[in-house]
């Protein structure tokens, strides 16, 4: 079994199983600045997500969302920091980035 180590790894497997669009975070969505596309709580799930941990620095806690939306149908990859890093979303949001099954 191969295991990805680094977050380039990792984005570099999503991207090859079709995770293509680069999603940002605002407060209440989703932001994908290449189509101006906004995805909203309630219009993607979290397919699979990977966590790592700074072992000396803190500020390199990060993880990797693979996302999609049947609705827009789209799949992206969000990358977060937690922690200190995190960014502050509301609580619509951060319940729907725990990974689910897609509706």
């Amino acid at each position: 079994m191969n295991t990805m180590t680094t977050i380039s790894e990792v984005i570099q497997k999503l991207q090859s199983e079709g995770y293509t669009i680069d999603f940002n975070l605002k407060e209440n969505c989703l932001e994908c600045h290449q189509n101006a596309l906004q995805v909203h709580p309630d219009e993607f799930v979290v397919d699979k997500h990977y966590r790592f941990e700074g072992l000396s620095d803190p500020a390199d806690e990060a993880i990797i969302y693979a996302i999609s939306s049947t609705r827009h149908n789209v799949k992206g990859i969000l990358i977060n920091g937690y922690g200190t890093s995190s960014e502050p979303l509301a609580e619509e949001l951060v319940n729907a980035l725990k990974e689910r099954s897609n509706q």
